[in-house]
């Protein structure tokens, strides 16, 4: 692991998810900048104290000289964005897969120079868009592609909170609202990217225009806190996507609905165990999640028997569940390279469609 140590909140959550079904073990990390920070979380860890690095280039290095194993099979990357790009290199670069937090770098140029060292190297590169570990969300994405709704016509996609309502001072919001660390967007790359990911898996289409309204609310702030996004998809689908962090009240409102010719589907993270199934010409259904009418897949992802809640560290405990499964027998990945490309490419089409007064812009592929 790089990044996580003392203070960090994401470490800790992927710490949690990667141990949940007793297939990983954190065996090595550089966990911060400040080596007396890396050493104590090192110490808490449990970790051999030769195994926790003064930097990740120290990392790559001693890992890589070790036998093939004793040495670390992939890197998760729990950091601000500006030190993604460097991370996932130098483990590519070093032989190791890479797991990385979104969005996968600071701006596109990155993402597309991470991708051909990628192809190149044949290594395993993914994004952890938690999210699409929900098996619920899953099963949507089941029911569009078996043709159960229709063709679709119109998705919408929002995820609002607000705790950045105000100028809140500590190691979150700092980073997050520095352009120097977060890169181009604030609120559209750290959780607009997360509703963008979501609309494209579940339909399994790709967006193609965007015409942005970002927003600056909070006095002071150099990053866009809230936004609003007209998108079409490919096959005609339009859309609406919002994000905003500065919804005062609001938790983590991430919300998916869509509608085809003959039904829709409609999901909320903040009860991601149902999910509402509308019909043309009958009473909707709420589908729940563990139940035997999903698919052998879907099913496969719970961990607990119908009725008991399951909810975030489950959902990303499946997306390294999903990764450890590509890097030992070649599975699919849900948020491959290609998505960390196209997250980064949307963030490139909002800040070009905003230069020009919400304009239609292309989102490059």
């Amino acid at each position: 692991m790089v990044g996580g140590g003392q203070g960090a909140f994401i470490g800790e959550v992927h710490r949690l998810a990667a141990r949940l079904d007793n297939k990983l073990e954190l065996v090595c990390g550089a966990f911060s900048r400040d080596a007396e920070n890396s050493k104590l979380t090192g110490q808490q860890l449990g970790l051999d104290p030769s195994r926790v690095y003064k930097d990740f280039d120290a990392m790559m290095k001693a890992e890589a000289a070790l036998s093939e194993d004793q040495r670390m099979d992939f890197v998760s990357i729990v950091t601000p964005n500006h030190v993604h790009y460097p991370v996932a290199k130098a483990a590519l670069e070093n032989g190791f897969h890479v797991l990385s937090d979104k969005p996968a770098t600071k701006d596109l140029e990155e993402v597309q120079a991470l991708r051909a060292l990628a192809k190149q190297t044949g290594l395993k590169y993914a994004l952890t868009h938690t999210y699409l570990g929900y098996p619920l969300v899953r099963s949507a994405r089941e029911l569009i592609q078996s043709g159960a709704l229709g063709s679709i016509r119109k998705v919408f996609v929002e995820y609002i909170q607000g705790w950045l309502a105000t100028d809140v001072q500590n190691k979150q919001a700092e980073w997050r609202t520095d352009p120097a660390k977060s890169g181009k967007s604030g609120c559209m790359g750290d959780i607009g990217t997360h509703a963008h990911n979501l609309a494209e898996y579940v339909t399994g289409k790709r967006m193609t225009h965007v015409a942005a309204d970002l927003n600056i609310f909070a006095p002071g702030r150099l990053l866009d806190d809230d936004g609003s996004v007209l998108f079409r998809m490919e096959d005609g689908i339009k859309g609406v996507l919002s994000a905003s962090q500065i919804c005062v009240g609001c938790e983590n409102g991430l919300t998916l609905r869509v509608y085809g010719e003959t039904g829709g589907l409609s999901w909320a993270q903040e009860n991601p165990n149902r999910m509402m199934r509308t019909y043309l010409d009958r009473p909707a259904e709420i589908l729940t999640s563990a139940q035997s009418y999903l698919s052998e897949d879907v099913q496969s992802m719970y961990r607990t028997p119908a009725g008991h809640p399951e909810g975030y560290l489950e959902a990303f405990a499946n997306i390294y569940l999903e990764f450890s499964r590509a890097i030992s027998s070649g599975g699919s990945l849900s948020a491959s390279m290609d998505s960390a490309v196209r997250g980064m490419s949307f963030i490139e089409a909002l800040i070009e469609s905003q230069k020009h007064n919400s304009a239609w812009t292309e989102v490059l592929q």
